[in-house]
C-alpha cells in the first residue's frame, strides 16, 4: 500500500546551544551566585522542591556574571527569533528576569510554565552525573487525558520526553511549554540559571 504523506504541525521546539567560553562564564555564575545563596539562603518558593532559587538577578549592573553572560549569548537569542520567523528589533529583545536554582541532593522541581513570557531559557551552570535531566511533557491536555492504549512510542504520541543537558548548554523554548527538573542523586549541587524573554511592541 502507498504510504500518504504525513504532514506535521504545530511543533514544539527546544533549541540546544554550546555556549562559548562556558568555563570562563560558568566560574564566575557560580562565585555570583554563591554569593547571593549566602546572603540570602531562604530564597523564594516556586516550582523548586527544597532547593534554592533566587530572586531576580539586576541586570542593570554592567559587567556583572549574569550581564557579560546574557551580552554573551544574544546570537543565539536572534538565531530563535529567526527560526520563528518572528519580526523583531534587537533593541525590543527584553529579558524580563533571571534568577539561579541550586538543587542539593534530593532537590528537584516539579512541572511548570512560565506565563506571559514569550520564551524561556535555562543554562547549565553545573550538572554533576545523574543531578536530574530537563524533562518536557506535552502542553496539548487533551492529549495528555485522553489516549488509546500505545504498541510503541513515537513522536506522534509521545506525552512526555527527557533528555540530558550538560555544563555550558542552553536550552531555549515556548514559555508555555511545561517543564520540570528530574530529582538530583549526585552528592554535588547542580546550578542553572534561567531567564525570560518577551518582544515588546
Amino acid at each position: 500500500m502507498t504510504k500518504n504523506n504525513i504532514f506535521k504541525f504545530f511543533p514544539d521546539p527546544v533549541f540546544k546551544y554550546r555556549i562559548s567560553n562556558s568555563d570562563q562564564h560558568n566560574q564566575d555564575l557560580s562565585k555570583y551566585i554563591y554569593d547571593l545563596y549566602n546572603k540570602d539562603q531562604e530564597g523564594i518558593q516556586l516550582s523548586n522542591i527544597n532547593g534554592w532559587h533566587s530572586k531576580p538577578f539586576n541586570l542593570k549592573e554592567k559587567n556583572s556574571p549574569p550581564n557579560n553572560f546574557f551580552q554573551n549569548i544574544k546570537n543565539h537569542i536572534y538565531d530563535v527569533f529567526e527560526n520563528y520567523g518572528w519580526s523583531f528589533n534587537p533593541e525590543k529583545i527584553k529579558c524580563e528576569a533571571m534568577w539561579a536554582v541550586i538543587n542539593k541532593k534530593g532537590n528537584f522541581n516539579i512541572e511548570h510554565i512560565h506565563a506571559n513570557c514569550h520564551l524561556s531559557a535555562a543554562y547549565y551552570v553545573k550538572v554533576p552525573e545523574n543531578s536530574g535531566n530537563f524533562n518536557i511533557y506535552n502542553p496539548n491536555n487533551i492529549s495528555r487525558n485522553r489516549f488509546p492504549l500505545k504498541s510503541k512510542i513515537t513522536e506522534l504520541n509521545m506525552l512526555t520526553a527527557s533528555f540530558k543537558v550538560n555544563e555550558g548548554d542552553l536550552l531555549i523554548f515556548p514559555a508555555y511549554l511545561p517543564h520540570a527538573v528530574g530529582k538530583n542523586e549526585s552528592d554535588q549541587d547542580r546550578i542553572v540559571v534561567s531567564f525570560n524573554l518577551n518582544i515588546l511592541p
